[in-house]
């Protein structure tokens, strides 16, 4: 009790100076009595206020709000774009979760719906899906066999999709502008209206990327693994621009996925039949897992640079790779089968697509699913199954694979800023 005895004798030396110390003592066992109580009481409102302020900055940091999403990306992430676009998706796609072709190439949800549903918005519907789709809560812009790189006609010939990256922010361009003009006229339908984002919802809107797969899947056939490596500067940079072009719409948070383990793939293991020095520990084909490790790293070094030059925007860079890789090659342990099997369609002796048919000696083969989809870890030899896109989903949520590590329901935060 020595720190408060300068307290107390100021406090003696006013009441009464006159008194003995055997008269004054007990004031004295009063006072230090009242002092105690007096510091308690101070000190307890102290570290309440500070807990408050505390929960407070916490409840502020874990409760993003997101009013939407607007999404960019190729198949991994579409949900009925290419669908819309050029040819529905036949069944057995959608069986185990819509119970229907949903425009996804995957039996159920993809990852931007287990995103979706973790933030509690609504499924993304398809920009290019004009039929009963309602874009209150964001635009999924993403279309399977989409690049990052502008298409040319080699990209086209090669059977990916003419809506790259760049086209698909100039939906987005014209999306933002339609709907803030429809807002602006007082003539438009509330019912118009209620089935669009409000204009100030852009600027608080999570913004997604899933891209990048395809550019590698091109450059593996059309061009080699050096020259691929070559050209990844120039592809980054032109997602690189994609940002900073959004940035200047009024994007402010930015959720990016790297590409996944793409030697991984049944299609990968079977097409490109790696011999044993390049192949890894699983049986995935080494050399284009390297390729897809070098994208990778080019793109969070980008990232880190957008975030100095666009210091008003809070990017996670998430690595998809890892979280993918870790499912494959540890598939029994998290109850799958092998992981380099697919479920629906064939690749090896005979090629026929998933729900498609294909003539095979003089008779027609349907490329029907397998029994028990929830046990495969891909769908279709390209795209993960419904049950391995919501294991990815799950780890990667909670931001412990991301850069920053921030959870998905805290990106809208600087962690390095507590309010």
């Amino acid at each position: 009790m020595d720190w408060f005895r300068p307290i107390l004798g100021n406090l003696t030396r006013r009441l009464g100076g006159a008194y003995s110390s055997s008269s004054s003592l007990p004031l004295r066992r009063t006072l230090e009595l009242l002092t105690l109580v007096f510091f308690l009481a101070i000190t307890s409102s102290v570290i309440s206020q500070f807990l408050t302020n505390n929960s407070l900055s916490s409840t502020r940091r874990s409760s993003c709000h997101f009013p939407a999403i607007f999404n960019f990306g190729d198949s991994n992430s579409d949900t009925g774009g290419k669908s819309a676009a050029f040819h529905r998706l036949p069944y057995p796609n959608g069986e185990t979760f819509f119970h229907k072709p949903s425009g996804r190439y995957c039996d159920g949800k993809v990852i931007v719906d287990f995103i979706a549903e973790r933030l509690g918005l609504p499924y993304l519907g398809a920009y290019l899906d004009s039929i009963g789709t309602n874009f209150r809560h964001g635009a999924n812009f993403a279309t399977g066999g989409s690049t990052i790189q502008s298409v040319d006609v080699k990209v086209f010939e090669a059977g990916f999709s003419p809506i790259s990256l760049e086209i698909q922010i100039l939906q987005f361009k014209q999306f933002k502008a339609r709907t803030d003009e429809l807002f602006n006229d007082e003539a438009s339908s509330l019912d118009l209206k209620n089935s669009l984002p409000r204009p100030e919802d852009f600027s608080k809107a999570l913004y997604t990327f899933d891209i990048g797969q395809n550019d590698l899947h091109f450059g593996l056939k059309a061009t080699g693994e050096e020259q691929l490596k070559a050209s990844f500067p120039k592809t980054i940079g032109t997602f690189a621009q994609a940002i900073k072009e959004l940035y200047q719409l009024g994007a402010r948070v930015f959720w990016i996925h790297n590409t996944g383990p793409i030697g991984c793939l049944p299609f990968s293991v079977i097409i490109y039949s790696p011999k044993p020095e390049n192949m890894d520990q699983i049986g995935c084909v080494k050399s284009h897992n390297e390729v897809a490790k070098e994208f990778n790293t080019q793109l969070h070094q980008r990232v880190s640079q957008l975030r100095v030059q666009l210091p008003d925007a809070v990017i996670t860079y998430v690595d998809i790779y890892s979280a993918k890789y870790s499912l494959i090659s540890e598939a029994k342990k998290y109850g799958f089968g092998n992981p380099l099997e697919q479920c629906c369609g064939h690749y090896k002796d005979y090629y026929v697509q998933c729900g498609k048919k294909a003539m095979v000696n003089g008779s027609e083969i349907v490329g029907n699913a397998c029994s028990d989809p929830l046990v495969y870890i891909n769908w279709d030899g390209v795209h993960y199954s419904h049950a391995a896109n919501r294991w990815v989903a799950h780890r990667i949520q909670d931001g412990s694979l991301s850069d920053p590590k921030i959870p998905i329901a805290q990106a809208c935060h600087n962690p390095d800023n507590s309010s």
